[in-house]
């Protein structure tokens, strides 16, 4: 798992025993590498595992009848795509890779049995609150917020997200989305992501060159984007 992604997520609750550490790194067993963009699971599957992001980036999506996409996150190394599948039985949505990733795949009785541990039992639960939050804060972003102040909100937010499993440095992170695909998070068309995209390069928030991107002044995009991070629930401050 990448340097430890997901205990380290977890680990954000409280301390895991080391068999529970031992546990979840038994999860790594049944890793499977899939090429970007390649579907993982489709809305209407009756799936028998669960799906842990081990390296790489994915994204749960729904599709229109029309064929227009509509994201409703990005997974990153650390992240289950579907605990909620031990207890629904069909998938209401798909989930496919963006970038080539590591994908474990674990089988339903397996998580049940890692559920049966309270530590790791309390810290699944406070991951599935975390990504109820955060598609709270994405439901403002297309609702309520500017193109601007939703773009530098998502950036923000990717940046804590990443830095808690470690994956920045200082304030840069790959990025590996398109304008196509952040347009499609945050119901924009692609003209409209590169236009602001410009804006925020110019203002000197921000420079985006291979897939890297670096925040040249966090605190003034936080601001720019009104930016509160208290539903990631990260105890430590980000230093400008």
């Amino acid at each position: 798992m990448k340097d430890g992604a997901l205990v380290r997520k977890l680990e954000r609750v409280a301390p895991l025993a080391d068999a529970d550490r031992s546990a979840l790194a038994e999860l790594a067993r049944d890793a499977r590498e899939l090429d970007a963009r390649r579907t993982i699971i489709r809305e209407g599957d009756r799936p028998d595992h669960v799906h842990l992001i081990l390296d790489g980036w994915a994204a749960r999506y729904k599709l229109l009848p029309d064929g227009a996409r509509q994201i409703t996150a990005f997974l990153i190394p650390g992240d289950f795509c579907d605990l909620h599948v031990t207890l629904l039985e069909v998938m209401d949505h798909s989930i496919a890779t963006i970038t080539r990733a590591r994908v474990a795949f674990i089988p339903r009785g397996r998580m049940e049995a890692l559920a049966a541990r309270p530590h790791l039992a309390r810290a699944f639960w406070w991951a599935t609150l975390i990504d109820e939050a955060v598609l709270r804060a994405w439901i403002v972003n297309i609702g309520r917020r500017g193109a601007y102040e939703a773009i530098g909100h998502l950036m923000c937010e990717l940046y804590l997200r990443l830095r808690a499993v470690g994956l920045t440095t200082d304030h840069s992170y790959r990025l590996p989305l398109t304008q196509e695909e952040l347009g499609d998070a945050l119901g924009l068309t692609p003209v409209h992501v590169n236009r602001i995209l410009q804006r925020m390069r110019a203002d000197g928030l921000i420079s985006l060159d291979r897939g890297a991107l670096t925040i040249h002044d966090y605190r003034r995009l936080e601001e720019a984007s009104g930016f509160n991070p208290n539903y990631l629930h990260i105890a430590e401050p980000v230093r400008p």
